[in-house]
């Protein structure tokens, strides 16, 4: 057989080299044989003796290695350098197809016994070679192709092979799971970082902005406006070149592009005529840059745009702060109808059914009084019904309701009708106080002289205080804000009094109010200050020597809107006429602006109680902040700021707490469309 395998190595050999039946080709054979037993033979033989080495199979241990490397390096150096590479191959090929004889036979039934068990021990160590160990392993188990033995697994051994594929399997779950979770938390942390994207200042260049998710984005409302701007800066260029053609042609498109416009807010209003103009426009702007366009003359013009622009904001600012102010200030048309229906159905009724029971109580100084100075007899109503339902005792409360003669009628019918139970009403008119003149009071005074009506009704006045339109209110002009500073006049035989004004809401009872020991104090309020926040120099112009020499700027300031007075005191010290002496000496407002709290902080100067806060909470009609559980806790919770809560800008998470007094259900209100 190993003659055969030379046979077909020399014929190999022979069709390289080009032999043929020639003498020379003999003799080449000749050598080639010779030199072939030399060198292939031991080569065949260690083979045969099972120890060839494959050097494209890892099976071999290191000890058969060591042993038989330099057989194998000896034998290929000497094959090398007596054959090429083409003659190589040829024998290679050749001596595939030797059966049983071939290297391929001998390395499928391994001859050695000892080679066999070291390939099969090599290949359980090798992790990496799975897949060959396990057909090795099988072919252990089924008798060898030649037929001459067959080997039988011992138990141990097949018991140390099964904990192998165990520990094997078991790595192999492992690794799994363990790319998995890998897998995982990469994505997790892939996700938080996209969160710390700061997607506002990436929107200003992606494609992907905000905008672009919403289905009512601006964007291209506010190109068309982009469009405008520019379009007007060109025809401004245009005016000054003489390119009437282009002129005209740049005012057409901007009315188009405004009339488009509109008053949409939102690309979902806009027509479906848009996408048009905007085309259009775009290509007239093109045409208008390619012929008009000149850097300082756009840079002027867009300058002198930009100032135009500042001084339209600035007086549009003025007059939307004069008009916020007016329309906090004002009522509302529903409670308009109101008050006119009422009026008109409290003159139709006899006198005898105008009176209110229990008149013996108005001046009963052992009840609890309170006094509340409104011209809103909605607002009125419901400090009345919050004060009443939360009252352990209603009986022993008496209110002492001051309004004008517009509204006079209209809030005694309301409380002719809706009766707060057992509680005592008692409805006044201001215009009928007699003693509370011009010769009396100091701003009725002022109010009657020509420097306050030009202040008041000419709002282009250059005076230091018309800057501020606040100050320009309506209120100020109502003796209703100013009669907190007359109580003892207005309840001459009562000891003490709750002040409540018509923008708060009772929540809790308030009798406990009268047991307050005031410690000899004219006022008992809630103090509002916080660090440097409402503090006297807030609300007083300190660069003044009066004040400056008389207040601390630090004093803590308090609140009106819930205010003990103890009138017995207030007489003492004569606080109206301390009122009186400043209120003159602010006759030119240099003291302070107009309002009731700055006077009212200098009157009641170290004569003001402290009470706790829990009385006490404001800032609903302007601070969107404050804590739920703290309104929840408060006894008394106010409305003060701009949004009140009768209004439409009132803000609506905290217009519940207010509208949970009223009975919408009530046929006037009906009438008069007056709602949730």
């Amino acid at each position: 057989m190993i003659g055969m395998a030379l046979k077909r190595g020399l014929l190999g050999v022979n069709r390289i080299r080009g032999g043929g039946g020639g003498g020379g080709g003999g003799s080449r054979s000749s050598f080639v044989l010779l030199v072939f037993f030399c060198v292939f033979a031991p080569l065949v033989f260690f083979v045969g003796r099972g120890v060839y080495i494959d050097s494209s199979n890892d099976y071999s241990n290191d000890s058969l290695k060591q042993d038989l490397d330099w057989r194998e390096r000896l034998a290929m150096q000497s094959l090398r350098s007596l054959f090429s590479k083409e003659v190589l191959d040829v024998i290679t090929a050749s001596t595939a197809d030797l059966g049983p004889f071939s290297l391929d036979s001998f390395k499928k039934n391994n001859l050695s016994a000892s080679y066999r068990e070291a390939v099969v021990d090599t290949s359980v160590r090798n992790s990496q070679n799975q897949t060959t160990s396990s057909a090795m392993n099988a072919k252990r188990d089924i008798t060898s192709k030649g037929g001459s033995h067959q080997k039988v697994e011992t138990p141990a051994k097949f018991y140390r092979r099964q904990l192998r594929e165990k520990r094997r399997e078991m790595r192999a779950n492992e690794l799994v799971q363990r790319n998995d979770d890998t897998i995982l938390k990469l994505e997790n942390a892939a996700i938080e970082r996209s969160k710390s994207v700061d997607s506002a200042v990436l929107g200003k260049y992606s494609i992907w902005r905000r905008e672009n998710e919403n289905d009512n984005s601006d964007s291209n409302i506010r190109l068309m406006r982009d469009q405008v701007i520019m379009a007007r800066v060109y025809s401004g260029i245009a005016k000054l070149k003489n390119k009437t053609e282009l002129l005209q042609e740049l005012q057409a498109r901007i009315k188009d592009s405004q009339r488009v416009l509109a008053e949409a807010t939102t690309d979902a209003d806009l027509p479906r005529s848009a996408h048009d103009k905007l085309r259009d426009m775009g290509q007239v702007l093109s045409k208008a840059k390619m012929q008009l366009y000149d850097c300082k003359l756009v840079t002027g013009k867009l300058r002198a745009m930009l100032q135009t622009a500042d001084e339209q904001v600035r007086s549009l600012k003025k007059q939307s702060t004069f008009l916020a102010q007016l329309a906090a200030k004002t009522i509302p048309n529903p409670i308009h109808c109101l008050s006119m229906r009422l009026t008109i159905d409290y003159y139709l009724l006899s006198p005898e059914k105008r009176k209110f029971p229990r008149r013996e109580n108005r001046e009963n100084p052992n009840l609890y009084h309170y006094a509340l100075f409104s011209d809103n007899v909605l607002a009125a109503s419901v400090v009345v019904n919050s004060t009443i339902m939360n009252a352990k005792d209603p009986s022993k409360h008496v209110f002492h309701l001051v309004t004008d003669k517009l509204n006079f009628a209209a809030m005694n019918m309301w409380f002719l009708l809706n009766p707060p139970g057992k509680a005592t009403i008692h409805v006044e008119n201001v215009d009928e106080f007699k003693w509370l003149n011009s010769s009396y009071c100091p701003v009725l005074r002022q109010l009657e002289s020509a420097a306050m009506k030009e202040y008041y009704f000419k709002a282009d006045h250059p005076s230091s205080g018309s800057s501020n339109l606040k100050y320009r209110n309506p209120k100020y002009l109502s003796m209703l804000n100013h009669l907190r500073f007359y109580l003892p006049e207005v309840y001459p035989k009562l000891n003490k009094i709750l002040f409540l004004d018509d923008d708060i809401i009772v929540q809790k009872d308030l009798t406990p109010l009268w047991e307050v020991n005031l410690n000899g104090k004219v006022n008992g309020a809630v103090e509002t200050c916080g660090e440097s926040f409402h503090r006297f120099d807030k609300y007083l112009n300190f660069s003044n020597p009066h004040i400056a020499r008389n207040f601390n700027p630090n004093a803590c300031g308090w609140a009106y809107g819930m205010n003990m007075f103890d009138l017995k005191e207030w007489k003492k010290r004569d606080i109206t006429g301390i009122y009186h002496k400043w209120q003159n000496m602010n006759e030119n407002r240099t003291l302070w602006k107009l309002g009731t709290l700055p006077p009212g902080l200098i009157t009641f100067y170290g004569l003001t109680h402290p009470l706790d806060k829990s009385w006490h909470v404001l800032g609903l009609g302007y601070n969107p902040s404050i804590a739920k559980k703290d309104i929840q806790n408060a006894a008394v919770v106010h409305y003060n700021g701009n949004m009140k809560p009768w209004l439409e800008l009132a803000m609506s998470k905290y217009r519940p707490y207010w509208t949970k007094y009223i009975k919408f259900d009530h046929p006037y209100l009906r009438r008069c469309n007056l709602h949730e």
